[in-house]
């Protein structure tokens, strides 16, 4: 793939899309809702399990980089101690930033509901609520935070033209574990043959992803 080319295959391909884009919003308004209503009784469970397992809230915010650069709040289970982020810091190195890994293996701040939560992947069902809200899509490049989306080169920052997604190519590809540059190459592949058809077929691949443990930690 010739980044050179992408942002120009990439805007022409949103512009020629703009209808598609329409109906994906759409489907997440309606299909979010309908999953806020069905996961309600699980949202309760988590949230008394979260609590009862360790001290601090059961959701957990964090600022995160949307569609256009806008900063907005995203929603997860708490998966570690409270203050988790006081107690490390990310180790960004801009000069090998496609090397860069954002979730670790052997990380001692998650708690013992957290390990299952991340396992499942079941931490991320509150960004329904990002989805409705219109911070999100079902399917999108995961939103970054911005002390990586800071480092960005001008390649990297064509995954901000959509809506991030809760899952995505990179995700059903490799999920937590994979390398900023090769999401970075997912995410654009996906923007580039967006679709709702391709749309449909990640959130099919999503669950089986999920239930093989793929990736997760």
């Amino acid at each position: 793939m010739r980044m050179e080319n992408i942002k120009i295959d990439i805007q022409k391909h949103i512009k020629d899309k703009k209808f598609q884009f329409f109906l994906k919003r759409i489907l997440d308004i309606v299909l979010s809702l309908i999953g806020i209503i069905v996961l309600s009784p699980i949202f309760i469970l988590l949230t008394i399990w979260i609590k009862m397992d360790s001290e601090g809230p059961a959701i957990f915010k964090q600022i995160r980089v949307g569609k256009d650069a806008e900063e907005f709040t995203i929603y997860k289970f708490r998966t570690m101690v409270v203050n988790a982020e006081k107690k490390r810091e990310l180790d960004i190195d801009p000069t090998n930033l496609e090397n860069f890994v954002f979730q670790s293996r052997s990380d001692n701040r998650i708690t013992k509901s957290g390990a299952f939560l991340r396992k499942t992947s079941l931490d991320e069902i509150p960004q329904l609520f990002n989805v409705f809200f219109g911070n999100m899509s079902l399917v999108g490049p995961r939103p970054e935070i911005p002390d990586v989306v800071k480092f960005y080169p001008e390649a990297y920052r064509q995954r901000l033209l959509v809506p991030p997604g809760i899952t995505g190519l990179a995700q059903i590809s490799g999920r937590g574990e994979i390398e900023l540059g090769k999401t970075v190459y997912y995410d654009l592949t996906y923007i580039k043959e967006f679709s709702i058809w391709e749309d449909i077929k990640i959130l099919f691949k999503t669950i089986f992803s999920v239930f093989k443990k793929e990736g997760a930690f």
